[in-house]
């Protein structure tokens, strides 16, 4: 058996006991495959083995490989910056996006999305620890933010997104991830649809499956390492 293979196996089986510590099913939280900088090879390997969502946070490098597996049903992700002269291409390729955090770069997407498609599934992205060095609307912002968003055309809004700052406190973890659960909730009480978290990642997964993710990107935990450059 191949370490990739192995690796879900392991991932998989982790996801599970979270979800069983949290008296949750397994079957509600998505598994992302994070597979930036991993050659069309490695996800061809993870398809092989059921796995069917991967992010993508670099354009160029994801439509190379969207091209090489065009015969496998992969659902593509997302999961990078955007910038206002790559909306076209994200529209027209991806199922997902999780990083919209300006009104600006929905309507661009919403616009060039090609209308044989379905809407684009869309995330806002919360800077949810408020770190200068992050991207994300702040909380605050969300109220407007989801609103504007959920009149354009072509796109549906499903949730939110979050990257919390970096640490290895599992109280400091549950805090983030517990406010990112409250403002799925304030924001359901408008648009019941509002169904996804995505939160949480290999070092924190656990956390994030407690407080309510239902989709978790999870990149070295599958793929391993990734090479220095």
């Amino acid at each position: 058996m191949s370490r990739i293979a192995e690796n879900l196996i392991q991932v998989r089986q982790q996801l599970e006991i979270n979800a069983q510590n949290a008296h949750r099913t397994a079957s509600e939280i998505t598994l992302l495959a994070v597979s930036k900088t991993r050659p069309s090879g490695d996800l061809r390997e993870a398809y092989q083995q059921g796995q069917r969502n991967f992010g993508e946070n670099y354009l160029q490098e994801s439509l190379d490989k969207i091209a090489e597996l065009t015969d496998l049903d992969i659902c593509w992700h997302f999961i990078g910056p955007i910038q206002s002269n790559k909306t076209k291409a994200i529209a027209e390729n991806f199922t997902w996006v999780h990083t919209i955090e300006r009104l600006k770069i929905a309507q661009r997407l919403s616009a060039q999305r090609p209308t044989a498609l379905p809407p684009l599934n869309i995330c806002i992205q919360v800077n949810i620890s408020e770190e200068e060095s992050k991207s994300g609307c702040l909380p605050e912002e969300l109220p407007t933010l989801a609103a504007d968003i959920h009149r354009l055309p072509n796109l549906c809004l499903r949730g939110l997104m979050a990257i919390p700052k970096a640490t290895d406190n599992i109280n400091e973890q549950k805090a983030a991830f517990a406010k990112m659960k409250s403002l799925q909730l304030e924001l359901q009480a408008v648009y019941p649809h509002l169904d996804t978290l995505s939160m949480g990642m290999s070092g924190d997964m656990d956390t994030a499956i407690a407080e309510g993710a239902t989709i978790v990107r999870i990149g070295t935990a599958i793929f391993g390492q990734r090479p220095k450059n």
